[in-house]
C-alpha cells in the first residue's frame, strides 16, 4: 500500500463543483458558536455535495479566518447564506418540500440507523448550537428529529462530528441519484 500524492487523487475543481449534480439535502447551522466548526461543514458538506448551508443567528459567515482553516476553500463551492433567525429558513424550506430533521437528543426521536428516505424526499438537517443544541423554537417546527446512538459516558459529540456522522449516511442513501 502506497500513500497517494496531492495530484494522483482524482477532484473536481470548485467550478466544476458547482455544476455537479447535488443530494437533495441542505444544512442549517443554528447560532454555532465556532467558526472552526462552520469550516468543518463546510468541508463536510463539498466532500458528499450538500446542495446549500444555511447559516443562521450568531453562526460565523465567510470570509472569515478561522472558516478558512477547516474549510479549506469549501466557502468557494458549496453554496451558502446567512439568515437572521433559524425559523424562517425552516418555514420556507418546508414550503419547498423539504422533510426538516433536528439532529437532536429529544423524547421521540428516529435513531440514526433507522433513517430511510424511500422517497428521495429533500432533506434539511438542523444542527445546533455547541452548548445549547437546537433550540427548542426550531424543534417545534421540525418534523422529525434524528439521534446519533451513542454507547459511551458522554452525552454529546462535537457539532462539526455529528455533522459528518449524519451527512454520511444520509449521502449514502442519495449517492446513486448524481451522475
Amino acid at each position: 500500500m502506497r500513500k497517494l500524492k496531492i495530484y494522483e487523487i482524482e477532484r473536481i475543481d470548485a467550478e466544476q463543483f458547482k455544476e455537479s449534480d447535488k443530494i437533495p439535502a441542505v444544512i442549517i447551522l443554528d447560532n454555532i458558536r465556532s467558526a472552526h466548526n462552520v469550516g468543518s461543514f463546510f468541508r463536510t458538506s463539498d466532500a458528499f455535495r450538500i446542495a446549500h448551508i444555511y447559516l443562521c443567528g450568531i453562526t460565523a459567515q465567510p470570509p472569515n479566518n478561522e472558516i478558512r482553516k477547516t474549510a479549506l476553500g469549501a466557502t468557494e463551492s458549496v453554496d451558502w447564506s446567512y439568515h437572521e433567525t433559524t425559523e424562517e429558513v425552516v418555514k420556507e424550506l418546508q414550503t419547498k418540500g423539504f422533510l426538516v430533521a433536528g439532529i437532536e437528543q429529544v423524547d421521540n426521536p428516529v435513531m440514526l440507523e433507522d433513517y430511510r428516505n424511500e422517497n428521495n424526499q429533500p432533506i434539511a438537517m438542523v444542527f445546533g448550537n455547541e452548548v445549547k443544541g437546537v433550540q427548542q423554537s426550531v424543534l417545534d417546527m421540525c418534523d422529525m428529529a434524528i439521534e446519533i446512538p451513542q454507547y459511551g459516558t458522554k452525552h454529546s459529540l462535537n457539532v462539526s462530528v455529528s455533522g459528518g456522522i449524519v451527512i454520511w449516511e444520509v449521502f449514502k442513501q442519495f449517492r446513486d441519484i448524481l451522475s
